[in-house]
Parts: C-alpha cells; structure tokens; sequence
C-alpha cells in the first residue's frame, strides 16, 4: 500500500499542468497534515513536475525533459523581469521560442510574429490584440496596463500577457542573458541523468544474510551492493571485503560499511567524478535528502558521460571557454610540448593585470592537456599551489611551459612555469590524480 507521501505526490501529478497547489488545500482534500502536504509538495519541486514562482504561487508544471532545458517558459520570463500577469495565467508554462521587438507599425509586425513567441511593447493594445491572436504572449514594458478586451482574449487563448516596470532595451537584454545561460546550462550533465534507477538497482535489505549477498553477486555480477532497511532508506554498503571470512548465515546488518559516501541527483557528473577518484570507490548511492534510495552511478557511467560532453559541440561560451580558446600548444626543439596564451581585456582584475582566477584555470587547463596527450585519461586535479611571481598586464602573450615531476599508474605531480618575453612571472606546483577505467 502507497504511504500518505507517495499518494500526495501521485495526486499533485495528475492534477492539469498550470492548476495552483497549496499546503492547505492539499491537506484538507487529501487528510493529511500540512507537514506532509508540505514535504510533498517540496520534493514535487524537486522531481520537476511543480514550480514556485514569486507573485504568481505554486503551479502543477509539465515536466522538463533534458533535451529542451534551453527553452524559456513564460513562467521564467516573470520571474526574471519582476513582472505582473494581466492575463492568460493558464499559458504561463508554454515556451518562448523567440521576442520580438514592437517597435514597427501593426502592419509590419504581423509580418516578424508568430505563435510561441513574446511580443515585447509598450501601451499598444492593438498590438497586444495582434499578438494574442496570432499565438504570441505579450510583455508590456513601462509598467504599462491594457484593456479588460485584451486580457479576456489572453485568457481565452491561454496566452499570457505581462507586464513590467523596465524599459524595452533592459528586458530584451535580461531576456538575451538568461536564454545564453540556459544554453550553458544544458551542457551540465547532473547525476539523475546517468544514474541507473532504484527499479533496475540491485540492492540488499538490513534482514537478509550474507548467503544472499554470494546469490545476488553470482545473479548480477556484481560486487559492491547498497543496503536499505524496510523504508528504503539508505544504511550501508556491501562489498566483497566486508564478507571476507564471515558466517553465510551473518546478517548484512552486521557485515556491511554504515554511513557510505553518497550523492544527490542535482549533483554534477564532475563533481561525482572527483569525489570517487580521491576516495578511490566504483559505485556511489544517490539518494533524496531523507537518504531514500533512488539508484546509484558506477565509475564506467561516469567516465562514459565525460566523453560524451567532450564530444558535444558547446552552445553557451563559459569564462574556462574563453581561457581555453587562447591556449596554443606549441612544440619546442627539444621534443617538450609547451602553450602559448594570449591574456585578453575579460581576463584581468580591476586594475588592468592578470586575474588570480584565470592564473588558476590556466595551469589547471594547462596540465589536464598535458597529461592527456601522454596517458589518454581524463585527470582530476587534487591540490594546486601558486606562486604568482610579477603582474601580467592585458593583450601580451605568456609562453607556459609544464614539466613532469612524478608520474605514477593513478596519480602525477607537474611543475608549471609562466614566461613573458624569457622573463620567468609564475610558478605552480599540481598535484593530481588519473580517472582509469
């Protein structure tokens, strides 16, 4: 039987994309204390199919897939502008696909709009008449009303209309950053988009022997088994050491690794990555924050989804984009591949030298090239330590030289040198470890 938890979430699913939820109203349909209700709802937020949105409350929400995370929802556009909803609240969740610019004539305008986009303009209400009727939102700018006809007709078309205190060139901006974020955004790839589910998961319960962990292992091939108690919440770890010359009739509760390591599943792959090779683990839970288990990611999931985003063309420019672009490897006459680096306008501090940041990103980038080209493995660096020697001024060109102290099968230390003009002007010493397979 469903516990009360698990009904609550089942009736917030079913309930029709864009209806409002509130604490009370679910505990009194549902007899159920606020408490609950309000966990429910939470974790709701966190599985993707409810969203809070300031001014405007909580909503039932399509949920997102992966592969349209770029994609604006009115909703967003709301929030993000301080906006007012004059109309067609039932549309809010519909994606934007482009805005548009009302500075034309009506005449023109019906030429540049279509539905699924956002119309941004001032107090035209037959512009916000066209808009609507074509299939496109409308933002109004200027903390501007419209007509009661307008917002009947929004409401009619589930087509939102929006109002905002900011000017035109402002919104248009605002709107312009959050779509290049979201771009960026879509390239981060999180656990719950590697993890293999808790219903394809093999996992051990506190009740059951060690005789049944040699069943699972020979069943699934497996080694390494997280254990749950009878709510499914995480307790342990089972692993072929902990068994090592134990009765088969002992209890798992007894063998097993309590308080594992473990990972949530907005968790980043790269962060997943760097937590399994320092402790030297091949698989991780992830749970809920009530350590509910949800499934678990092996090393090989991690290292196939690196590869993966190394292939993927990148849509959004980050700031290690940026540095990345300005680094050329060149080869000297001894054999010792060496980088050039440009230090362009965005990389300095307020008063016109090299940022300490960008420093750091370059030996990082610097080495994990490096050490790629000679072992083919990706590398999680471990300590980095910095001697910024003299101040590098913008638009000169550094010649970075790294050379290897120690290298071992797991784990290698790098000197890295800055040169400008033959002039040595920083030093680091990096520490860092290899992901093998």
């Amino acid at each position: 039987m469903a516990t009360k938890h698990e009904q609550i979430l089942k009736y917030i699913e079913n309930l029709a994309v864009g209806e409002k939820i509130s604490v009370r109203k679910i505990a009194k349909n549902l007899s159920v204390s606020e408490g609950t209700a309000y966990r429910a709802i939470k974790d709701a937020e966190v599985l993707g199919f409810v969203s809070t949105i300031k001014r405007v409350g909580t909503l039932r929400i399509e949920r997102k897939q992966k592969d349209s995370i770029e994609k604006l929802t009115f909703a967003e556009i709301v929030n993000m502008i301080d906006g007012q909803v004059l109309g067609g609240r039932e549309g809010l969740y519909k994606s934007l696909n482009k805005f548009v610019i009302g500075a034309m004539t009506i005449e023109a305008m019906e030429r540049y709009t279509d539905a699924g986009n956002l119309l941004i303009v001032g107090n035209r209400d037959r512009a916000h008449e066209l808009a609507l009727k074509r299939g496109a939102a409308v933002l109004i700018t200027g903390g501007f009303d419209t007509s009661d006809h307008v917002k009947r007709l929004a409401d009619e078309k589930e087509l939102p209309i929006i109002s905002t205190s900011y000017d035109t060139f402002t919104v248009a901006t605002m709107i312009n950053r959050a779509i290049y974020d979201q771009l960026i955004k879509k390239e981060v790839v999180m656990v719950e988009d590697i993890l293999t589910p808790f219903d394809e998961t093999a996992y051990m319960e506190t009740t059951e022997k060690i005789e049944d962990w040699h069943v699972l292992q020979e069943k699934t091939g497996h080694s390494r088994f997280p254990v749950v108690n009878k709510a499914f919440r995480l307790v342990g770890m089972i692993t072929n050491k902990d068994i090592i010359d134990k009765n088969p009739s002992v209890s798992i509760e007894r063998a097993m690794t309590r308080n594992p390591l473990t990972v949530g599943p907005k968790m980043s792959v790269a962060s997943v990555a760097h937590m399994m090779v320092w402790e030297s683990i091949e698989v991780i839970p992830v749970v809920k924050e009530d350590l509910t288990l949800i499934g678990i990611v092996s090393r090989q999931d991690i290292l196939k989804s690196m590869q993966m985003i190394q292939k993927q063309p990148q849509v959004g420019e980050t700031i290690d984009d940026t540095i990345a672009k300005q680094l050329d490897e060149k080869n000297e006459d001894s054999g010792e591949a060496s980088y050039e680096f440009k230090v362009t306008p965005q990389m300095t501090n307020s008063i016109g030298t090299l940022s300490y940041g960008v420093f750091t990103q370059l030996i990082c980038d610097v080495v994990q090239q490096k050490l790629f080209s000679m072992k083919k493995r990706n590398v999680a660096i471990e300590n980095v330590t910095l001697y910024f020697l003299k101040p590098v001024q913008m638009d000169t060109v550094l010649q970075v030289k790294p050379r290897v102290l120690e290298m071992g099968r797991k784990a290698g230390k790098l000197d890295v040198e800055l040169y400008l003009e033959g002039i040595l002007i920083g030093k680091a010493i990096v520490a860092c470890q290899m992901m093998e397979r």
